[in-house]
């Protein structure tokens, strides 16, 4: 297999909905846009990746939301972009279809008392559902690195609980560890490096709102407040 130098994770910009979740009343989750300030995010995180790149060739693989869609647009790597993919399984956690806010919230509130990981929205997913699609995509990731002209480098365009899922599914994170995790910044990059043992590190880490280890399970781990 000719895995990558590294895999490079950009979360979107800011959303519309980042400013105002009213909007979840008038526009699918999926058509939300990027703000001005997005768009400047994104285009600072293009900078930081292009420097990453170093000139090298990626390949691209983007969520199907318009904010993400929008993020990759304003990076302005199209230059370095071997191919470019739509990837349903990188999209954001399903949450409802058209969302009232106050119930959003009254759902947010219990998934927080609950668990990121194991709560399901009543219209949607849980984290645990989108731990099985992005465990799927990396067996799709797996195949497309078997061919021999790959490009040296992926990158990967999502949402924030999307990239903490895929990384733990990916170093075999527990739940527990998992739950103690922040979600990265408005147009946050989070790279995996290969070292030359064929490892791969995160860098930079996810920050923590907890403190925990990767081996904390239910049973270690005392109890979230």
């Amino acid at each position: 297999m000719s895995a990558p130098r590294q895999i490079i994770m950009v979360r979107h910009g800011q959303s519309a909905a980042n400013v105002d979740t009213s909007i979840y009343e008038r526009v699918p989750d999926y058509r939300i846009p990027l703000t001005e300030l997005g768009r400047a995010q994104a285009r600072e995180a293009g900078r930081h990746v292009r420097e990453q790149l170093a000139g090298e060739r990626a390949c691209v693989y983007v969520s199907p939301y318009l904010r993400a869609h929008q993020t990759l647009e304003a990076l302005g790597i199209g230059d370095l972009a071997e191919r470019i993919i739509e990837e349903p399984r990188l999209r954001e956690q399903d949450w409802a279809n058209f969302q009232a806010p106050e119930e959003i919230e009254e759902q947010r509130r219990l998934r927080d008392s609950y668990g990121h990981f194991f709560y399901r929205f009543r219209e949607g997913e849980s984290g645990s559902d989108v731990y099985d699609r992005v465990s799927s995509f990396m067996e799709t990731l797996y195949r497309h690195w078997e061919k021999p002209d790959y490009a040296p480098n992926t990158i990967l365009l999502t949402h924030g609980l999307t990239m903490r899922l895929l990384c733990m599914r990916w170093f075999h994170w527990t739940v527990e560890y998992f739950e103690s995790l922040n979600n990265p910044h408005n147009a946050g990059v989070h790279t995996l490096v290969r070292e030359p043992d064929g490892h791969y590190v995160l860098d930079p880490p996810f920050t923590q709102w907890l403190e925990r280890t990767p081996e904390d399970t239910v049973l270690t781990a005392a109890p979230r407040h």
